[in-house]
């Protein structure tokens, strides 16, 4: 099992500049405490338009707002009754993690990983509120999709044959899937509404990227990587290309991207690249487009190249690989793990699975 620490968020794509909005809630359990740094045996967390409003670990047993004006906005017993909540589901993935390692036949030499997400994503009207688009609950196991629920037909859906059982049960108990459709359309949509209206003026606002074109060594002698870099930058639509003599570069001419990754302060950042010759005289530029903050500059490769390998330009550097979470926690950065396993046809979000009731929703928790 590959555990590659990352950031995400999440794979929606959505952000405050689009008419979508989003609310979600991720929790995170390891069979028994993981060895490393910045993990933690339990996690939980919500996201705003991808952006952390609260959080809540094993270690500290609090969960604390994230966001200013969730702790100024809402009151001490929401904090209270979100810690409690928490709490308890802490030890209830604890007991579930223990029910799917017997049902797997697995014993405990390996950390096996629990996850769950659920939540919403609405549409602004015109009178500025929140209409309901879609329900997300999402369940998995050690990387692998274990079982969702189809909000449009209220059945749970197996991804596994080992979620078959979970699946029949939940389905026979018509109050669960009712108060599961009901949640995601009503009451995860209430508290959308409410929380980007809170913090409506401090999520409008953007952040201009910071653009370095640089270069460096590569195993071959001959040749250079040159890279383009973005960073700082919210919402994050932007647009980045590389240019030889004016001509944007493609994947055909060796053109490599990292994708939008987002950095530990709710800003994101991007990165294009491309081998060259050492002894190439063409020019090369760096175009990095963002709308939101008026942003269209076009920066020349100075043709400074390093003797020895050095290191990148002093910014926030994403991990390559499965995918991963950077979060700031009480002034350090935590880590939360979100583990993906690439298939032929896709890549597949880490979930967890079996049942949950009522109070599990209880408090937009």
């Amino acid at each position: 099992m590959f555990i590659i620490a990352v950031l995400l968020l999440l794979s929606t794509g959505l952000t405050v500049n689009s008419e979508i909005h989003s609310l979600r809630y991720i929790y995170t359990a390891f069979s028994k405490p993981p060895r490393l740094e910045g993990l933690h045996e339990f996690t939980a967390m919500g996201l705003l338009d991808n952006r952390m409003i609260d959080y809540f670990d094993s270690d500290h047993q609090t969960k604390v707002p994230k966001q200013d004006w969730m702790k100024e906005r809402l009151p001490d017993d929401y904090w209270e009754k979100g810690t409690q909540s928490r709490k308890s589901k802490q030890q209830w993935f604890k007991v579930n993690i223990e029910i799917l390692m017997k049902r797997m036949r697995q014993n405990d030499t390996n950390v096996h990983v629990l996850q769950w997400m659920h939540g919403c994503d609405g549409e602004t009207q015109p009178d500025n509120t929140v209409k309901f688009k879609r329900g997300i609950n999402m369940y998995a196991y050690d990387g692998n999709d274990f079982l969702s629920f189809d909000d449009t037909n209220s059945v749970w859906v197996a991804a596994v044959p080992a979620a078959e059982p979970t699946k029949r049960k939940w389905d026979e108990v018509q109050v669960l899937k009712e108060y599961t459709k009901g949640y995601l359309e009503n009451e995860c949509m209430d508290w959308l509404n409410k929380f980007k209206n809170y913090g409506e003026q401090q999520l409008k606002q953007a952040s201009p990227p910071e653009v370095f074109v640089f270069a460096k060594q590569t195993k071959i002698k001959t040749n250079i990587m040159l890279t383009c870099l973005a960073t700082g930058f919210y919402p994050k639509d932007i647009t980045m290309n590389i240019k030889r003599n004016g001509r944007v570069l493609t994947v055909e001419d060796g053109l490599v991207s990292s994708g939008v990754r987002p950095n530990d302060d709710d800003t994101h950042q991007i990165r294009k690249s491309v081998e060259i010759l050492r002894s190439d005289s063409s020019k090369y530029t760096c175009q990095v487009i963002h709308k939101a903050t008026d942003v269209n500059v076009e920066k020349v490769w100075d043709r400074k190249i390093p003797d020895v390998q050095s290191d990148d330009p002093p910014v926030v550097v994403v991990a390559a690989g499965v995918f991963v979470v950077l979060l700031i926690v009480a002034g350090a950065v935590g880590v939360v793990v979100f583990l993906k396993r690439k298939s032929k046809n896709a890549t597949s979000m880490i979930l967890f699975s079996i049942p949950v009731t009522s109070t599990d929703y209880k408090g937009s928790d």
